[in-house]
């Protein structure tokens, strides 16, 4: 049976690929890589790059093992005013809610009437603290000033 033209480049193909690594094996073998471990060794310097020589050992900084500080740092505790001024902007009083506006973070905060002490009005100056609702963050104890 004669052989398609596709399979004789095949085989030619692989006979090449076949060739070029015998190629490559016959020179690294001239090259003389002995295989050794000192051959195969890396070295870190100090600025963290990777050379094959060893680094020099008058850069070397001795490190104090007790300064070194494991895990994340104690956080110091800061106080945080939970009251809050703010103005508001918008208040509807059929529906019963409205927003306001805080100037410090221009951050705008859902406020519901109950939540409310006092006739509140657009553009009213407010002090109030908020909390996470399920939709973000809601004004409560909300204080018309």
């Amino acid at each position: 049976m004669a052989d398609t033209f596709n399979k004789k480049e095949r085989e030619k193909k692989k006979a090449q690929k076949r060739k070029e690594k015998q190629l490559k094996k016959e020179a690294k073998k001239e090259a003389g890589s002995s295989g050794s471990l000192d051959d195969m060794m890396a070295y870190v310097d100090e600025n963290g790059v990777i050379r094959d020589t060893p680094p020099d050992p008058t850069k070397k900084k001795k490190i104090n093992a007790k300064n070194i500080e494991i895990g994340v740092p104690a956080r110091e505790k800061v106080e945080i005013d939970p009251i809050i001024e703010g103005t508001l902007i918008y208040f509807d009083d059929q529906k019963g809610y409205g927003f306001i506006k805080s100037p410090d973070s221009d951050d705008s905060f859902f406020v519901h009437q109950n939540n409310i002490s006092g006739d509140p009005q657009k553009g009213a100056k407010v002090k109030f603290e908020k909390e996470k609702g399920p939709k973000g963050w809601v004004a409560v104890r909300v204080t018309i000033l």
